[in-house]
């Protein structure tokens, strides 16, 4: 069980029980055709890497480890978690159940 925080200077961004903290990637602003996306037509991201995991859940008196690692990129629901800001930058607090699939393992 790999556990890991996000530190810059003086915040740090530790997840707690099953939660992990994701930086959202961003979708190219232009197709492979090279038509450009306006800002409006844009859904939020649905892929993220982990940037930090929480020490997993308690369930009845013992704790059930994560399954993600940190550097991961994964698929999560689009109405999913909750957006934060930390040092001017986007991260999104999520349940580690919330999460649908690993991309590239």
């Amino acid at each position: 069980m790999t556990t890991g925080t996000i530190s810059k200077q003086t915040v740090t961004l530790r997840p707690l029980a099953n939660r992990i903290a994701l930086r959202p990637i961003k979708e190219p602003e232009q197709t492979r055709g090279g038509l450009h996306i306006p800002a409006l037509a844009k859904d939020t991201p649905q892929q993220g890497e982990v940037v930090a995991v929480g020490p997993g859940r308690y369930v009845k008196g013992e704790r059930i480890p994560m399954e993600l690692t940190v550097g991961q990129t994964v698929l999560f629901g689009k109405y999913d978690g909750t957006e934060v800001t930390v040092d001017n930058e986007k991260y999104v607090i999520i349940e580690e159940t919330e999460v649908l699939a690993v991309i590239g393992e």
